[in-house]
């Protein structure tokens, strides 16, 4: 394979991997508002779960530090395949095993040349917009509580 090719399958993969994310993210209302807003609806086989479990989470202490073992997290995720035969994953913390179903569905669907625009403009900017909203007044309330420090240097000394 030539590197125009790598490349372009890298990027494609990278934008899948941004899309899971967000999907990952998004919350129940903005998944099923956009399910409704879908016409028409594909069909859908279910090839596993929706199911919940645990998860463990690792941590690190500092930069460079051994991994340890945090704690679990409860996930539920799913797995269905589209009438054309397009598989899509879905993921999410928590026990809505809904909307492990239906990130699953967005996921199969962005696959699709003809239903990722939708998905994108529908689901994806809604879901990023928010995100970065939320980042935003995140770190306002932050840098509010900030205190600034600083040495006097004595001429004594």
């Amino acid at each position: 394979m030539d590197a125009s090719k790598q490349t372009a399958k890298g990027e494609a993969t990278g934008d899948r991997k941004h899309a899971i994310d967000l999907l990952g993210r998004a919350t129940g209302k903005e998944l099923t508002a956009a399910w409704a807003a879908l016409a028409p609806q594909p069909s859908v086989q279910a090839l596993r779960g929706p199911e919940t479990g645990l998860v463990m989470v690792r941590g690190r202490i500092g930069g460079g530090g051994a991994p340890f073992n945090l704690g679990e997290a409860t996930v539920s995720r799913a797995t269905v395949r589209l009438a054309n035969g397009i598989v899509g994953f879905g993921q999410s913390l928590g026990t809505d095993r809904e909307k492990a179903r239906l990130a699953a569905i967005f996921d199969a669907l962005w696959q699709q040349a003809d239903t990722r625009d939708f998905v994108e403009t529908r689901l994806l900017s809604p879901i990023a917009a928010r995100i970065a909203a939320d980042d935003g007044r995140k770190t306002q309330q932050t840098a509010a509580t900030r205190v600034d420090f600083f040495t006097m240097v004595r001429g004594e000394d």
